[in-house]
């Protein structure tokens, strides 16, 4: 929760200090790419800090281990929905912003990489501030909510709202809530979907 603020914030000063300096300096422009390639560089840390993956499936059984693909496509479904909400937006931009998965971080800088080359740095920065904004709404809600989510949709939709942070951020509160037996399971939805972020934001950004 506190790093949610955190970040927040620090959006908030970026936005400020763009706001008000009079030039930018020149090697600002290259901090978008180098923050890209430390925050894959930690996607793969993240993946390979689990050794033990047995323990992922200990107790797991093969049927919810479906649930990140229906977490997937349920986001995608209602993503493409909200779409006649936004008038204007380009569907593929569209569905970008839906595949962050409440991965704040590399999803804002994905979308800003990718679409910086194809429809300029206004645009790039519009969907890229877009996304922060989504994804962190996102967060904030599986860690305020999971007692709501658990009790009226049962205990695997703490970690389906929660998205990628099933895996770390929210992992106290699903436990909390869903109970310890779905760690494993939680663990597992977060792995897929922190690699489904990638290349489904490439995909949409591409069309």
């Amino acid at each position: 929760m506190k790093s949610s603020f955190l970040v927040l914030i620090c959006f908030s000063v970026g936005i400020l200090l763009g706001l008000f300096a009079n030039e930018t300096p020149d090697f600002i422009h290259s901090v978008p790419t180098v923050a890209l390639y430390l925050l894959i560089a930690q996607v793969g840390l993240n993946l390979g800090a689990h050794n033990d993956v047995r323990s992922i499936f200990h107790g797991t059984s093969a049927r919810s281990l479906t649930l990140p693909f229906f977490t997937i496509a349920g986001t995608l479904l209602f993503t493409a929905i909200a779409w006649f909400l936004f008038a204007g937006l380009n569907f593929a931009d569209c569905m970008a912003l839906g595949s962050g998965f409440a991965y704040y971080s590399l999803s804002s800088m994905l979308i800003m990489e990718f679409k910086t080359a194809s429809s300029g740095i206004e645009i790039a920065t519009e969907l890229a501030s877009i996304a922060l904004l989504a994804n962190m709404i996102r967060e904030m809600l599986a860690l305020l909510g999971g007692a709501f989510f658990a009790r009226y949709f049962g205990k695997y939709a703490t970690i389906t709202a929660a998205g990628i942070n099933s895996m770390d951020v929210c992992m106290p509160t699903i436990t909390r809530f869903s109970g310890s037996e779905v760690t494993g399971l939680a663990l597992f939805h977060g792995i897929v979907l922190e690699l489904s972020v990638p290349l489904l934001i490439s995909l949409f950004c591409s069309m």
